[in-house]
């Protein structure tokens, strides 16, 4: 694929109208991931990783809820921006989160789990910027 080529799909996925939709779905099905990591296996993945297994647990369940909510946004005809606005910030808090985790002395995580924890608020920062890209897109501009 040439450079132009490949600039163009990137371009047209950008311009797509279900472009917030798929970011959605996306995080969705990461969220369904990590709540099932957390929530299944937070026995053998807390000495691994060196998290407490009730950290892992609570926050899988808190994900469920976090993608049913997701998903019910999604599969509206017409997705609402301000709800979209509200992931965006719950997002943007799971990173701080994880950011918060490392920089303090609450947990004391593992190699692995520290590579868990950045690779957690890299992709859901993606996620969330994905989204703050395609909810601009849906809301009129403001003149201010």
């Amino acid at each position: 694929m040439s450079s132009s080529s490949s600039t163009s799909v990137v371009s047209s996925f950008f311009a797509s109208p279900h472009f917030l939709r798929r970011v959605l779905w996306a995080d969705a099905a990461s969220g369904v991931g990590t709540a099932l990591l957390h929530w299944e296996l937070a026995d053998v993945l807390a000495p691994v990783l060196g998290l407490p297994v009730s950290l892992l647990q609570w926050s899988g369940l808190a994900l469920v809820g976090f993608v049913l909510f997701i998903s019910w946004i999604a599969s509206r005809r017409t997705i609402p921006a301000g709800l979209v606005w509200v992931l965006i910030a719950a997002n943007t808090v799971w990173v701080l989160g994880c950011v918060g985790l490392l920089a303090s002395s609450l947990v004391a995580p593992t190699t692995l789990g520290i590579a868990f924890l950045i690779v957690q608020a890299v992709a859901v920062g993606v996620l969330a910027e994905l989204e703050w890209i395609g909810v601009r897109k849906i809301q009129p501009a403001h003149a201010w």
